[in-house]
């Protein structure tokens, strides 16, 4: 029983993504396309935890790790182009010149 709803779970994860990812190539808008590509990034790591609880090993976990945390920076590094124009601007490094 609990194979089965994991397996479900990995099939409706997967449509999920592939509305995320409609999304992600219509648009209409830049913000709609960073969330899209936020939720595809959170929509992985869901998959990849199913996939470690349906094989039953924690070496998932670091590739989960890594996954959020490079959705996390392009998530801000994309809101930050929004915001400003620019990732990263002369002077951001905290030195005074």
């Amino acid at each position: 029983m609990t194979t089965t709803l994991l397996w479900v779970s990995l099939i409706l994860l997967s449509l999920a993504i592939l509305g995320a990812l409609y999304r992600l190539l219509k648009g209409p808008s830049i913000a709609d396309r960073i969330a899209a590509l936020d939720t595809i990034g959170i929509l992985l790591l869901s998959m990849i935890a199913v996939l470690g609880i349906t094989t039953g090993t924690r070496a998932y976990f670091d590739i989960i790790l890594v996954i959020g945390i490079l959705t996390f920076i392009g998530t801000t590094a994309m809101a930050r182009y929004i915001e400003r124009g620019v990732v990263l601007e002369s002077g951001d490094d905290g030195t005074n010149h």
